[in-house]
């Protein structure tokens, strides 16, 4: 057990909303966690009315009901989301609502569920909350995404741990992965590691290169790189002008490939959860940007159900490069969560891109953006491919070969 959690989370509390969504006075604040994550919650609430924000709702998830309405709801009801749903996040969108997203769930809590019906039920819940996707994608609010040891997470995590130690161990690691365990200020430690990141993103955005080569024992691969990409680190900046920080942990930079131009074959080198699945060994081959063929050793199924998303799914959204150094990779654990795994990990995003990861790309139509290669789709889905002797090259526009990465670390 860890006796000082509750000063622990009242701590987590005030860098998810100062660094994370830097709370503005006046502002609307939504929180989505699971039932069992309450004294998180209401220590971010505290938190939130402390920096002066308007109104912090709450939206409950619970892995058990929406397991049962997965795997007993009529057909037409996992197709027809009610029209409340469309309306509220239109609603919450118009207001600037900053969006905290606490991940804990059971990373295999829907693996009884038919792959088909969780499929059905997912696209047709995106396009219901599109007004909420795409303003998150854009940056026009502030948003971030932080983890809370959930009881069968914590044990997927921890098999040889009774539930309890399990759990004071997850806890114990996401301190550790977010800065809150330091002796000293966490804030200050974030806004250092924010400012290095932030040093690699802007080396990477001097170099401007035409694309990247990703070689490993399991990978052969070249991703274009969108015309006037940008690469980005911790840090974003929402349409009000307000810095956040999306992801807690994060050791990651990022930007935009050309899904026009892509082509190798990628091995996965940790697993996916995703719907509440486990998708273990992705293998994609890719051509003319995009997948074709693929195959994953569990979960297949729902590997093939997201890829049949859209036209957009089968190509790529994001890549990312992250050092195999990292604190999380050096951890040597697999959190079998992609806000933990992938920033162990280089790693990639079938689906849509970010509009900023392209100069000016907030301003631009979906068709300009396309034209600049990036893609587009309602998914959004990290997969992580880095390793320790993953090579990364990058290709400039007058043909120079210039090294990124060796063995799984900047070059």
């Amino acid at each position: 057990m860890l006796n000082n959690l509750d000063a622990l989370l009242k701590r987590y509390a005030k860098v998810i909303t100062s660094i994370g969504i830097n709370v503005q006075y006046g502002q609307d604040v939504i929180i989505y966690a699971q039932i069992d994550q309450s004294p998180l919650v209401h220590h971010i609430q505290d938190a939130a009315y402390d920096l002066g924000a308007n109104n912090v709702m709450v939206e409950w998830q619970d892995t058990h009901t929406a397991r049962g309405f997965l795997n007993h709801a009529r057909e037409q009801d996992l197709i027809d989301q009610p029209a409340w749903l469309t309306i509220r996040a239109e609603e919450l969108m118009g207001r600037s609502t900053s969006r905290i997203s606490i991940i804990s769930e059971d990373p295999d809590g829907f693996a009884d569920v038919d792959p088909d019906r969780v499929s059905t039920y997912q696209q047709s819940y995106q396009r219901a909350v599109k007004a909420v996707r795409e303003a998150t994608m854009n940056n026009d609010v502030a948003w971030l995404v932080v983890g809370a040891a959930g009881k069968e997470w914590s044990q997927k995590v921890f098999p040889e741990l009774e539930p309890e130690q399990a759990q004071a161990r997850l806890w114990a690691e996401i301190f550790k992965t977010t800065r809150i365990d330091l002796d000293h200020d966490p804030i200050q430690a974030w806004e250092q590691h924010i400012a290095e990141l932030k040093e690699k993103a802007d080396w990477l955005n001097r170099q401007n290169f035409k694309a990247l080569q990703y070689k490993s024992a399991v990978t052969d691969l070249t991703v274009g790189l969108a015309e006037n990409h940008l690469w980005e680190a911790a840090d974003s900046v929402s349409k009000a002008g307000n810095l956040f920080v999306a992801n807690m942990p994060t050791e990651e930079v990022f930007t935009s490939p050309d899904a026009r131009h892509i082509s190798g074959h990628v091995r996965a080198t940790k697993p996916l959860s995703y719907s509440g699945v486990l998708i273990n060994d992705i293998d994609l081959t890719f051509d003319e940007g995009k997948v074709t063929a693929a195959h994953a050793s569990t979960g297949d199924a729902v590997l093939q159900q997201l890829l049949a998303t859209d036209a957009g799914a089968r190509s790529l959204g994001e890549v990312s490069l992250v050092p195999d150094p990292s604190p999380i990779s050096q951890s040597g654990i697999i959190f079998y969560n992609t806000l933990f795994d992938e920033n162990a990990s280089d790693h990639l995003a079938l689906g849509a891109a970010y509009p900023f990861n392209v100069k000016n790309g907030t301003q631009l139509s979906a068709q300009k953006r396309a034209e600049l290669g990036q893609n587009d789709s309602l998914i959004h889905v990290d997969f992580m491919m880095g390793s320790a002797d993953m090579n990364i090259d990058g290709l400039t526009h007058d043909g120079q070969t210039i090294p990124v990465f060796r063995n799984g670390d900047w070059a």
